[in-house]
C-alpha cells in the first residue's frame, strides 16, 4: 500500500516543483551521504525525498480495511552561503523558505485517485545535516482504503479473492 501512495505524489512534485534537482522516494540517501561502502546515486540539491513509513489499518466490512497513512517529505538544500547579518547573502535563507512554502503548497490538500483523503500537514521540522545541508521534514496523513473482496481470484491455498483493476486493487 504504501508504493501506491508515493508513485502519485512523487509525480505530482516532480511536475510542479519547478528549480528542484531530484524529486525521489526517500530510500536513506541523505544517511549514506558519507557512507562510501554504499553503492547509491549521487545525491544532488535542491531535492525532496518523499517516503510513507508507517500506515494504522481499522477493519471496515469483510476483509476491507480503512488506514491512516503518514507520508514524509524532505526538503534537502545545501547551505554553503554564508547568511550571517553582514554578509550581504542573508536573502539565501528566505529563498529557501519561499521553496520550503512551494512545496507545503503542493503537498497540503494533494489527493490521489486512490485516496480517502487529501494530505494534511501534522508536524513539521527543520534541521542542519552534514556538510551544511538543510533539511526541511513534514509528517503528512490521508486516509486510504483497501477493499479485499471474497468473490473475485482466489489466493492459492486461501478462501480470500483479491479483485485488481488496471494493475491496482479497487
Amino acid at each position: 500500500m504504501e508504493e501506491t501512495l508515493l508513485m502519485p505524489l512523487i509525480r505530482h512534485l516532480s511536475e510542479n516543483m519547478k528549480g528542484v534537482e531530484l524529486v525521489d522516494e526517500d530510500y536513506g540517501q541523505l544517511e549514506m551521504i558519507d557512507d562510501e561502502n554504499r553503492d547509491t546515486y549521487p545525491l544532488v540539491f535542491p531535492s525532496v525525498l518523499v517516503d510513507a513509513p508507517d500506515t494504522s489499518w481499522d477493519n471496515i466490512k469483510g476483509l476491507s480495511q480503512k488506514g491512516l497513512a503518514t507520508v514524509r517529505v524532505r526538503l534537502l538544500v545545501d547551505c554553503y552561503d554564508d547568511t550571517h547579518a553582514s554578509s550581504g547573502t542573508v536573502r539565501r535563507i528566505e529563498e529557501r523558505e519561499v521553496l520550503r512554502r512551494r512545496l507545503h503548497s503542493l503537498v497540503q490538500g494533494f489527493r490521489a485517485e486512490s485516496w480517502t483523503t487529501g494530505l494534511v500537514r501534522v508536524s513539521s521540522r527543520f534541521y542542519t545535516y552534514n556538510h551544511g545541508i538543510k533539511v526541511y521534514e513534514a509528517s503528512y496523513t490521508a486516509e486510504v482504503t483497501e477493499m479485499l473482496r471474497p468473490d473475485t481470484a482466489a489466493i492459492p491455498g486461501s478462501s480470500v479473492r483479491i479483485t485488481i483493476e488496471n494493475g491496482r486493487m479497487p
